[in-house]
């Protein structure tokens, strides 16, 4: 079987995904033509440079439908005989391109694939695709549909994580961010997206904030108390899910939740042959990758049987893994990994994540596969591991080890 490698990755940074947000007036179409122009321009891609673009993007609508990742090859600077083809797999989605692309490469299908994804959540707003899981009752009532933030709520209360160790989590999301920017740790992935005249519009990653605090924090009211307690009363729909429980216990909020933002991101992913051929070196070997169905109700605990799946296959063990990137959709799905395999936070999202940086939805797992890369080099270890929870209960995870 063929190795597929990284090469490398680039991303651009994450903006406010609200209509005051700096990145509001640049379509999802241009954020991915960017990413893949950097990409181009720092590797010398010239001509039929690669196999595909393969592009997570989750709310296919509108500026962000129509195969928005032929659209986005066409707005590059890439040759147009590179083909697009967008994908969703909800907030892995991003993950998943990358996946696929690695799996393309070891099954023979061409020798290089850009990978990758984007989400203008300012322009595009989540959920405006609509979607038979949410609007057809027959589906709902056979899964017991509820939002994720319910969902979110479940977790805490079925694993027992309180308020406090939610928004304590969130506090130092938010400090690790802030010290990784400072430190300049994002510096080798993230480039200045600029306009027209050249002249920058984002160079850093615009939502961490540095204050947070537990008594900021704690001042916030949880926001899906509401939609679970009043009509349409989401929590007897849990309940009738998970009896055993009491009541849910509603403990997330804007605060201790992934941020919705703006961005894209973009992986250079080949064979040997094909860096030998154009003269640079790979960063990583993608070693393993997995994905997995779970419950559609509590629906965020995939990361949990995505990770001990592809630990499975690829005969490894939890302890064999250097450095994780557990995607934050929530305080309470990181928690919940770490507390299934008895995992060290010091090796968990070293540098902060989606609660401190935001959650572009279709590009997510591209940018923690691309700060996993970047913090393995910087720390001079040799594994990680990445994974998202997934809408409508499903986990992916990506196990990658420096070459």
């Amino acid at each position: 079987m063929t190795e597929a490698y990284i090469y490398d990755a680039v991303r651009t940074p994450r903006g406010k995904g609200k209509k005051d947000g700096t990145l509001h007036e640049v379509p999802a179409v241009r954020l991915s033509a960017e990413a893949l122009n950097e990409l181009k321009r720092r590797n010398n891609l010239e001509g039929h440079a690669v196999e595909d673009v393969i592009w997570g993007n989750v709310t296919q609508v509108g500026e962000q439908g129509a195969c928005l990742a032929r659209s986005a090859v066409l707005y590059s600077d890439l040759d147009e005989r590179i083909p697009g083809v967008s994908i969703n797999r909800f907030c892995a989605s991003g993950l998943e391109a990358v996946n696929m692309a690695a799996n393309q490469i070891r099954g023979g299908a061409g020798d290089a694939y850009i990978a990758g994804g984007v989400e203008s959540m300012s322009r595009v707003p989540m959920g405006s695709d609509g979607g038979a899981i949410a609007a057809d009752p027959t589906l709902a009532m056979k899964s017991y549909f509820v939002p994720q933030g319910i969902s979110s709520d479940i977790i805490a209360t079925e694993y027992g994580f309180s308020r406090d160790e939610c928004d304590a989590f969130a506090v130092e999301s938010q400090k690790r961010a802030a010290a990784a920017q400072k430190a300049g740790k994002f510096g080798k992935t993230v480039f200045t997206l600029r306009d027209q005249n050249g002249i920058a519009i984002l160079d850093h990653d615009e939502m961490v904030r540095e204050t947070t605090d537990m008594q900021s924090l704690g001042a916030l009211k949880p926001s899906f108390k509401d939609m679970g307690e009043v009509m349409p009363g989401f929590d007897a729909i849990a309940l009738m899910k998970y009896p055993h429980l009491e009541k849910i216990n509603h403990v997330h909020h804007a605060g201790n939740s992934s941020g919705i933002a703006d961005g894209a991101a973009a992986v250079l992913i080949g064979s040997k042959e094909y860096g030998e051929r154009l003269g640079i070196k790979p960063r990583a070997r993608i070693r393993a990758t997995s994905k997995i169905g779970t419950d559609p109700t509590i629906m965020l605990t995939g990361p949990v049987p995505a990770t001990r799946r592809i630990l499975e296959t690829s005969g490894m063990k939890i302890s064999d893994i250097d450095l994780f990137e557990v995607n934050e959709a929530f305080a309470s799905v990181v928690l919940r990994f770490m507390q299934a395999f008895d995992a060290d936070h010091a090796k968990i999202n070293v540098n902060g994540g989606a609660i401190a940086m935001g959650h572009p939805l279709g590009a997510t797992g591209a940018v923690i596969i691309a700060t996993l890369l970047d913090e393995l080099e910087a720390s001079d270890k040799e594994v990680g591991l990445a994974t998202l929870c997934i809408g409508s209960g499903m986990g992916a995870a990506t196990i990658i080890e420096r070459v």
